[in-house]
């Protein structure tokens, strides 16, 4: 919450400030955006957060900083709340809510939430002045959080955003916010008394702090009736991970829905329904969302990892199949119903995309995933009047092209829902194999397994490192001569592997000779390399296998393959420029486009992007994240230190891309590349996330990358003078970098 912030670091309590400019969409195109000017750098050693999702942090060490003052000031340019009060309620009426709230409402529910963040402040400093130890401590960036502060924030927050984004509707109502804040004061009032958080059979709200923005998410936690409520932790339990559906569903409506449910008949497992940040089909920092809510559910509970089920429906039934596919290993069971598994057929579109665009649905086109039901229990389900059962069908029959057997439940005479039996045989399905549980370390020797990034690259004891060709159908099969103790792989478009020793003696690739794997790299590593070289498939030496596994990649490998919003899933941070830009024009879209992605990650994916100043990053920061750099060398200090790193030349006069000139007066790059001064962390030029506001209302299947990896793009000022200045973007060229980091030779 506001206020509710302590951090490590004396440079982040210097340093991060969350951009105060007030952004509103204009009618018309949703990427016309009126940017108010950047703020002049406050010449201060406290850090003033602004909103709930820069709560997160809690460090033992230092000092809290408090600030509660009111959470919507630095939206509305500082009007008092029942003035606020009342722009709510106008564009409650002028968007056809129909909810015509009472300003003096709002003004009491505000005034409420604000009374409580103060004291939630008041506990935490007492707790922190005490030294005592209240509920799960954890990390987040090198820094600490407590579970039980997360918990009560995640009730707060949703004040806050269903208040400034305008989203009282009917799945969240004034009612249910008003419940939602007493719940959070009842949970206060709990943790004050002295008592620590206390769990009940049933649906119960939690929350964790984000690695990625450091914001706090809230997840549901079901607990079976005969749960153990003595905090004993003797007994292992299934966990289930359910996906909701798409539907507008704010923080205010997930926890309405959750709270204070009874367990399911017959439930014998832990439960947790994932948030995922909305709608998003648990994509982007969607599908970190739900590991991050498996990792939290597991420091409360005791959780039986090889007996986790995965199932979802609609939305949720995409995300079950991408999440199930590209992490096969993960799961005992997993059931989708409905949702939609490929871009072309889903949107009946004949023509293709862009060649940048058209091979970066292979990153979420589950169809191309099919081989993995090889490794994993799945069965899905459609209703037979429902033109979803498509995704079932799509799935079933390119399954049946690699011999894998599906089973696929029809419900006879049914839309997008479940019948009753059909459901039934759904979850019975998916409790026979919870209960048998996925095979133990290391795993199935046997396994088909494909990708086309190394972002999904591990099936069990395989990890495929690198690729030859990016976005390639990228297979790894295998066989076991127990004879012999040789592992028998043939591989496709892999240039590096990495096994596990325990798997078995010795590994043959491809038909050639077996090698050494259970005494190679010396019996030092619990894993062995392997590369393929001109002649064929050599092992690593363990100086060889620790130098990669230390040193600065120069190839595409896990969360360092791209395409820009691959950045936007692990912990990052905005950087600003502070200097005099060549480029003034260059200078105003790249604040624009700072200003819009601040907006649009805060409506679309809830969590408040972190900003800095140029002068003001650390080596603890270059360290940590990946850095977001918006100006150019002039105006951006760390574009200056980089620039030689990059594979663009850049001048006052414009740059260079690709063999190209363009110029800085109306084109601008988006750019992801490894940073040059951290080359384990991604830098990004002058990008947010690439799909933007039209994209996230109109089809989750619209939610892939949009610019690829570079893309230099030519914008129009639409008003010559700012604050008021807007923007109109074409993508001039955009590609994406091979295997190597290397641009393709024109634009």
């Amino acid at each position: 919450m506001r206020g509710i912030r302590i951090i490590k670091s004396r440079e982040m309590d210097q340093c991060i400030r969350a951009s105060r400019c007030c952004l509103y969409p204009s009618k018309g195109d949703s990427r016309s955006v009126q940017a108010h000017p950047r703020p002049v750098p406050e010449k201060s050693n406290v850090f003033h957060p602004t909103t709930s999702a820069d709560f997160s942090l809690f460090s033992r060490k230092l000092n809290l900083q408090q600030k509660a003052t009111s959470m919507f000031r630095s939206r509305t340019h500082g009007l008092p709340v029942l003035l606020l009060s009342a722009w709510v309620w106008t564009c409650l009426v002028a968007t056809g809510t129909g909810q015509e709230i009472d300003p003096a409402q709002l003004e009491a529910l505000s005034a409420r939430q604000q009374a409580l963040q103060r004291e939630l402040i008041g506990l935490q400093e007492e707790w922190l002045r005490q030294g005592t130890q209240h509920g799960i401590h954890y990390g987040v960036n090198g820094e600490e959080a407590i579970s039980d502060i997360a918990d009560i924030a995640v009730h707060l927050k949703a004040i806050e955003w269903i208040v400034r984004h305008v989203e009282f509707d009917k799945k969240a109502t004034f009612k249910q916010a008003e419940q939602v804040l007493e719940a959070g004061a009842a949970l206060l009032q709990q943790l004050q008394s002295g008592a620590g958080r206390s769990y009940l059979p049933g649906s119960q709200i939690a929350g964790y702090v984000s690695a990625v923005d450091h914001s706090v998410q809230p997840y549901a936690v079901s607990l079976p009736a005969d749960f153990p409520l003595d905090g004993s932790r003797a007994q292992r339990y299934p966990l289930y991970v359910v996906l909701h559906g798409r539907g507008g569903m704010n923080e205010v409506g997930f926890i309405a829905r959750h709270r204070n449910k009874p367990p399911a008949e017959g439930q014998q497992w832990i439960q947790i329904d994932v948030f995922g940040r909305i709608d998003n089909a648990y994509r982007w920092a969607g599908e970190t969302d739900v590991f991050e809510a498996i990792r939290d559910v597991s420091r409360r509970f005791p959780i039986d990892e090889a007996r986790v089920t995965l199932w979802g429906f609609s939305m949720g039934g995409a995300g079950a199949w991408h999440l199930g596919l590209q992490y096969p290993d993960r799961w005992a069971s997993i059931g989708a119903g409905a949702g939609f598994v490929d871009f072309y057929k889903y949107q009946k579109k004949t023509e293709l995309l862009p060649a940048y665009q058209h091979s970066a649905l292979s990153i979420y086109d589950t169809e191309k995933y099919a081989r993995n039901l090889a490794n994993v229990n799945f069965v899905t389900y459609g209703g037979d009047q429902d033109p979803q059962i498509a995704s079932s069908q799509i799935m079933v029959a390119a399954a049946e092209k690699y011999g894998i057997p599906v089973k696929f439940i029809v419900g006879r005479d049914a839309g997008h829902k479940f019948t009753p039996e059909a459901s039934r045989e759904f979850q019975e399905y998916l409790w026979q194999h919870n209960q048998a549980g996925k095979p133990r370390y290391p795993g199935p020797r046997e396994i088909r397994f494909v990708t086309y990034t190394p972002k999904y690259n591990e099936c069990y004891w395989l990890r495929i490192e690198e690729l030859e060709e990016m976005y390639q159908e990228t297979i790894v099969e295998s066989k076991y001569d127990a004879d012999s103790g040789t592992l028998l792989l043939e591989t496709q478009n892999v240039a590096l592997v990495h096994l596990s020793r325990d798997i078995a003696d010795q590994v043959a690739f491809d038909g050639e000779p077996p090698l050494p794997l259970g005494d190679a790299a010396e019996g030092l590593l619990p894993g062995v390399h392997f590369q393929k070289r001109d002649a064929g498939w050599e092992v690593l030496s363990y100086d060889d296998s620790r130098a990669y596994q230390e040193g600065n990649p120069d190839r595409k490998i896990k969360n360092l393959q791209g395409p820009i919003d691959d950045a936007f899933m692990q912990p990052f941070l905005c950087v600003r420029g502070t200097g005099k830009p060549w480029s003034e024009p260059h200078e105003a879209w790249a604040q624009w486009t700072l200003n819009r992605f601040e907006r649009e990650f805060d409506k679309w994916m809830r969590g408040k992007i972190r900003i800095v100043n140029d002068t003001e990053v650390t080596p603890d920061m270059i360290s940590r994240y990946h850095l977001i750099l918006f100006g150019d060398p002039g105006s951006n200090a760390l574009i200056a230190r980089m620039q030689a790193g990059l594979p663009l030349q850049w001048s006052p006069q414009g740059y260079e891309l690709a063999g190209q000139a363009w110029s800085h007066a109306d084109h601008g790059v988006a750019l992801i590349y490894p940073n040059p001064l951290n080359r384990r962390k991604y830098v990004v030029l002058n990008s947010g996330m690439t799909t933007h506001e039209q994209d996230f209302k109109a089809s989750n299947a619209w939610l892939f990358p949009k610019l690829g990896d570079v893309a230099v793009i030519h914008f129009e000022q639409q008003s010559p003078t700012p604050p008021a200045a807007t923007h109109v973007e074409t993508v001039a060229w955009a590609a994406l970098f091979d295997a190597n980091w290397e641009l393709p030779e024109t634009p």
